[in-house]
């Protein structure tokens, strides 16, 4: 138990230093990339919580199993947010008409938003 304790602080000092060395423009694209592997932690939590005897280290296999999901589903919404603000918008209507272009399968006159 102690050994295991040693590695997860290790890991928790290693974590904070690579993650602080990354600058922020960075930061979203690389977790949204790293977001499908960190779908393994789930599988770990399963397991840690599955396969261990003791009733404290289900109840920490539990806890585990709850973070990794909260971690996956926000990594897929802030990757899914990120990914709309890359979508054509639509032009409103008086922009679409000072450029000519058809509204609805309508033409538009120039000077304004009126139909033919």
């Amino acid at each position: 138990m102690l050994e295991n304790l040693t590695y997860f602080v290790l890991a928790m000092f290693v974590g904070r230093e690579v993650i602080s060395k990354v600058p922020q423009t960075l930061h979203t694209p690389l977790m949204s990339g790293s977001n499908a592997i960190s779908g393994i932690t789930i599988v770990g939590a399963l397991v840690a919580a599955g396969m261990v005897g003791g009733l404290w280290a289900k109840w920490i296999g539990f806890a585990a199993l709850i973070a990794a999901t909260i971690n996956v589903v926000g990594g897929f919404m802030v990757t899914d947010r990120m990914l709309q603000m890359f979508k054509k918008k639509e032009k409103p209507a008086l922009e679409a008409a000072k450029s000519g272009e058809r509204i609805d399968g309508q033409a538009v006159e120039k000077a304004g938003v009126k139909r033919e």
